[in-house]
């Protein structure tokens, strides 16, 4: 096993083996000269797309960035995921972890010019340069660093 997150899950592999099918179908079609067999293949591809969001979403699938080493494996399924994942376009396709994702926005909006210290008197400080909406990217502290 290797020492990161590889992201290995039912609903990518899934995918990408229906994928695999499509994609084939489609070769044929192109080697026979027949648009049904290309069309046909396309259409595969394309419902490979939905199965892997629906796998995703069922919790088959894995949130972005990287998990705990004891959800690493392939065959563990995300509990998270019926709430919704803040920074997942498939979960904000379905209307999943909209208010988190809106709140965190809005909290995150930092505008700063910089290269800047900003402290409050209270050892909060902002570091950052030029950063509109940062977010996470921000460096905030508390203290000098």
């Amino acid at each position: 096993m290797s020492l990161y997150d590889e992201g290995h899950t039912i609903a990518g592999w899934t995918g990408v083996a229906i994928t695999a099918v499509g994609g084939s179908v489609a070769g044929v079609g192109v080697c026979v000269s027949s648009g049904a067999l290309i069309g046909v293949g396309l259409l595969i591809v394309g419902l490979s797309a939905l199965v892997t969001w629906v796998l995703h979403l069922a919790g088959w699938g894995k949130p972005p960035g990287v998990r705990p080493r004891g959800e690493w494996g392939m065959r563990v399924r995300d509990p998270h995921a019926r709430g919704g994942h803040p920074e997942c376009l498939g979960c904000r396709l379905a209307g999943r972890g909209r208010e988190r994702g809106r709140r965190s926005r809005s909290a995150e909006a930092l505008s700063v010019v910089g290269p800047t210290v900003v402290s409050d008197g209270t050892g909060m400080e902002v570091r950052g340069t030029a950063v509109v909406g940062a977010g996470s990217r921000a460096d905030v502290g508390r203290g000098a660093s």
